[in-house]
């Protein structure tokens, strides 16, 4: 598995872990944007790696091909100088630095392939967590108007509850009224009747008493000469 399969694996990986066990939305994106705002940094170092490996792959191609180009001037001043000899000893130098500049100049050539491939990851990163941090913003709001929900719904649980309460307190009044009427009710039954005549012969002994005091006071008026 190459490297950049390696990043990529590693945050699905965290998202897929993040998914399974979110519960508020709101702390797995922090969550999730701190793990790879961590990735982003190892995704920095290793690209910095790579690019300093094109850099060191690209500098032993290039000398090899600046002794290349030495070898064969060396070999055109023999041959101008009449040495047969040293030009061969220079041109099999030549033949052997060409061997290894086929090498030096594939390996210069993959190392730039992935010096590009994870400059364009980490740029990518980059842009992603950007993004992600604007959308950050929009799940939040959406949770915090979620929770403002619940907590609406749980007043108007509780405002229906007081209503059923209320509603209870107005049954319990009226039957306190009713068992307040019966007993009144029982009460005025349970009063002995009225004697009729016991309330005539109060009456009448009243004024008995009444004659008799207005007897008294006129004689002492006339014994008073008034």
């Amino acid at each position: 598995m190459g490297m950049l399969d390696r990043f990529s694996d590693i945050i699905k990986a965290n998202i897929n872990d993040l998914l399974d066990r979110a519960e508020d939305p709101a702390k797995m994106v922090d969550q999730y944007l701190r793990e790879l705002t961590e990735s982003l940094a190892e995704v920095k170092q290793e690209t910095a790696g790579v690019m300093a490996e094109e850099t060191r792959t690209r500098r032993a191609a290039d000398a090899n091909a600046a002794e290349v180009a030495k070898y064969e001037d060396l070999a055109r001043q023999a041959l101008k100088a009449g040495n047969e000899g040293d030009a061969r000893t220079f041109l099999a130098k030549k033949q052997q630095l060409v061997a290894a500049g086929e090498g030096l100049e594939a390996a210069a050539k993959a190392a730039r392939e992935n010096a590009e491939k994870m400059r364009a990851m980490h740029d990518k990163l980059v842009g992603d967590i950007e993004a992600l941090k604007g959308r950050r913003e929009a799940i939040k709001a959406k949770v915090a108007v979620a929770k403002t929900q619940d907590k609406v719904n749980d007043l108007s649980s509780a405002g229906d509850k007081a209503e059923g309460a209320l509603e209870a307190f107005d049954r319990m009044e009226a039957k306190a009224d009713e068992m307040l009427d019966r007993a009144n009710a029982e009460a005025e039954l349970n009063a002995a009747p009225e004697d009729a005549a016991a309330a005539l012969e109060q009456k009448y002994a009243e004024a008995g008493s009444t004659a008799a005091v207005d007897d008294e006071l006129a004689r002492l008026k006339a014994e008073m000469g008034l």
